[in-house]
C-alpha cells in the first residue's frame, strides 16, 4: 500500500493535508485541523499509509477511548493496514505471551488517551515513526503543569513526528492553540509568558501569529470544498408547538 492506493474515494483537499503532513522532513507534526465531516480520519490514514509503503512501521494511534474500534475498522477496511488496540487487558495478555514490550508490534498500535498516559514510560521507549493524535483538542492546556495527561504524552512522544487531528483547535483562548503546538514541539512560541505577550493582548500582531502557524497548521472549512462535496441542503421549518399540562409544569420545574 502507497499514498494513493487506498480503497477510499479521495477529495483534493485530503490529499493536500496529507502531503502537507509528509512534505516536511524536519518539521515535528503538523496539525490538520479541517471542519467536521471533511475527513481527517481519511487524512490521517493516507500518511499512515505512506509510512507502511515506506516500511516505517512503528505507528501509534492515540485517540479517545470510544472511538478505538472506529479507527482500527478504518484503518482495516479502507487501508489495509493490521492494528491491535491495546488497552491494560490487552497488554497483560501480550507479556503473558512472551512480549516485554506490547508497544513494540508488527501493527499500528491504538491507545486511549488515558492508556498512553498512563503507560508513558513504554510509550516513550518505542521509537515511533508516526503518531497520530485524534481529538487533540482535549490537550489543549498540556502546557500547563496541572494537565497531567497532557504533559505525560507530550513528554512521552516529544522527539516523534506527529499529526494532530481537531476540528476546533480554537475554542475560548489562543492559548489553547499554544497549547497544541507545544505537544508538536515545544519551541514553537517559546514559554507560555512570551505567548500571552506577544498575541493575547489588544493590538497584538495576528497576522504574524497566522505566518508561523502555516507551517505547523492547515484547516479547510466546508464552505472551500463544495466544487466536489456535495452535502444535504438544510432548510430550517419552524413549527408551532403547544406543550400539554404535564410537559409544561416539567418546562417550569
Amino acid at each position: 500500500m502507497s499514498l494513493f492506493d487506498a480503497c477510499v474515494d479521495l477529495n483534493p483537499h485530503q490529499i493536500e493535508a496529507s502531503l502537507f503532513a509528509l512534505r516536511s522532513p524536519v518539521s515535528k507534526g503538523v496539525i490538520l485541523a479541517d471542519e467536521v465531516g471533511l475527513g481527517k480520519t481519511i487524512e490521517a490514514g493516507l500518511v499512515l499509509c505512506q509510512r507502511w509503503a515506506e516500511q516505517r512501521r512503528r505507528l501509534l494511534v492515540i485517540c479517545p477511548a470510544l472511538l478505538r474500534k472506529q479507527w482500527s475498522l478504518e484503518l482495516e477496511e479502507k487501508f489495509h493496514l493490521p492494528t491491535v488496540i491495546l488497552d491494560a487487558k490487552a497488554y497483560r495478555e501480550a507479556q503473558r505471551n512472551g512480549n516485554p514490550t506490547p508497544f513494540a508490534t508488527d501493527r499500528i498500535v491504538i491507545a486511549s488517551i488515558n492508556f498512553a498516559s498512563k503507560m508513558r514510560e513504554d510509550v516513550r521507549l518505542i521509537g515511533w515513526d508516526h503518531v497520530v493524535i485524534d481529538e487533540a483538542h482535549k490537550l489543549r492546556n498540556a502546557y500547563r503543569a496541572s494537565n497531567k495527561m497532557g504533559q505525560n504524552i507530550r513528554w512521552a512522544i516529544s522527539d516523534r513526528k506527529k499529526i494532530l487531528l481537531t476540528a476546533t483547535p480554537l475554542q475560548n483562548s489562543l492559548l489553547e492553540l499554544y497549547g497544541l503546538s507545544t505537544i508538536i514541539d515545544e519551541h514553537i512560541f517559546g514559554d507560555v509568558a512570551s505567548f500571552r505577550t506577544q498575541y493575547t493582548n489588544v493590538g497584538s500582531d495576528l497576522n504574524e501569529l497566522r505566518d508561523r502557524l502555516r507551517p505547523i497548521c492547515t484547516r479547510s472549512l466546508r464552505r472551500q470544498v463544495t466544487e466536489y462535496v456535495q452535502y444535504t441542503e438544510r432548510r430550517p421549518i419552524t413549527r408551532p408547538f403547544q406543550p400539554s399540562d404535564e410537559e409544561h409544569r416539567l418546562y417550569e420545574a
